[in-house]
């Protein structure tokens, strides 16, 4: 069995943002020389996420707005966390969009659905941070 790791590295210069990182997790799989496997995708900080959905500024719109719904910024005080820092908001929009992705890989290819493509969500940036992949397989 083979393996493969990268790290990926971001700076949204927002506190929050959406980075369509599908084409780069291809170019990983190509690196690696891995036809048969599957690739394990997971943010290295716990206020950011890697995601599944659909490419649409729509729907990335609607998360934004649903997330601060969810769990919002402002006041920071609502927050036992903001003791030190302000982004206790953004340790929840993560929990709520999770951590990582699993993707099949088949015959040299992400095996994903027809609109499906894989995302980086960032809900504290302004700083570097890192995505971690590991492809494992034949």
């Amino acid at each position: 069995m083979k393996s493969y790791r990268k790290e990926l590295w971001f700076e949204i210069p927002k506190r929050r943002g959406f980075v369509n990182i599908t084409q780069t997790l291809e170019q990983c799989v190509r690196e690696s020389g891995i036809k048969e496997g599957l690739l394990l995708c997971n943010a290295m900080h716990i206020t950011a996420s890697v995601f599944i959905n659909d490419d649409e500024s729509g729907l990335h719109h609607d998360f934004e707005v649903w997330l601060e719904k969810l769990a919002p910024e402002k006041p920071y005080s609502q927050y036992k966390h903001n003791g030190f820092e302000d982004n206790a908001d953004a340790h929840l929009k993560r929990t709520i969009m999770g951590r990582e992705v699993v993707v099949a890989v088949t015959n040299g290819k992400l095996d994903l659905g027809p609109w499906e493509q894989i995302f980086y969500g960032e809900f504290d940036g302004m700083r570097k941070k890192r995505v971690l992949v590991k492809i494992i397989g034949e």
